[in-house]
């Protein structure tokens, strides 16, 4: 054989090893169809993670204002002295007092105190008066009494029980252990003293 021969048959051999590759992308072009054709059925199984995404991060009062100004594409506002700033300071604030007196007065309206509880409201110079039960009437003149208010919780709703125990005079040694009695705000009598029995209202069984 001829070394053109050799040349020739190497060519013819070499010829068919090319054109197999060719072929072959034309097989994996149908999967690649298929693929396309299953790619709208399988979307919503990627898209289903989306949902169990981690929620937006919560901004602070602070922080989402001050996004809220790097965003701002307004006009700036006119040049102010110091003292123009501090008197617009102070007109809101103003305001924002006004607003929660009118917030507080409306909560005070909307939740009435419970039963056994004392009116909140005081007169100017009129002295406080309350209803208890004496829990010890040992000492000469003094008796022990024990206060109960039940006020409902102005943001939990829930009735909230409170004890205090002061201490009274009572003159006569007229009230027992478990009577029920008034008693009335007083000047100091003693180290604990601030208060005198009124009356006894109810006596113990």
């Amino acid at each position: 054989m001829s070394a053109e021969e050799n040349e020739n048959s190497e060519t013819v051999d070499e010829a068919p090893a090319e054109e197999a590759p060719a072929e072959e992308p034309a097989a994996e072009d149908a999967p690649a169809e298929d693929a396309i054709e299953e790619a709208p059925a399988a979307a919503p199984a990627a898209a289903a993670p989306a949902d169990d995404a981690e929620p937006a991060e919560v901004l602070t009062p602070k922080q989402q204002r001050k996004l809220d100004r790097s965003i701002h594409a307004g006009e700036a506002r006119p040049q102010r002295s110091p003292e123009e700033r501090a008197a617009e300071r102070g007109e809101v604030r103003a305001k924002a007092a006004a607003a929660r007196s009118r917030s507080r007065a409306r909560s005070r309206s909307k939740h009435e105190a419970g039963e056994g509880t004392v009116p909140a409201e005081r007169v100017e110079g009129a002295k406080k008066v309350r209803q208890g039960t004496v829990v010890s009437d040992k000492a000469d003149k003094t008796i022990t009494v024990r206060i109960e208010v039940v006020r409902r919780h102005p943001v939990y709703e829930k009735v909230v029980r409170r004890t205090a125990t002061i201490h009274a005079h009572d003159e006569a040694n007229d009230a027992n252990a478990g009577d029920v009695v008034r008693v009335i705000e007083s000047r100091p009598l003693s180290r604990t003293k601030r208060w005198r029995l009124v009356e006894v209202l109810e006596r113990k069984r």
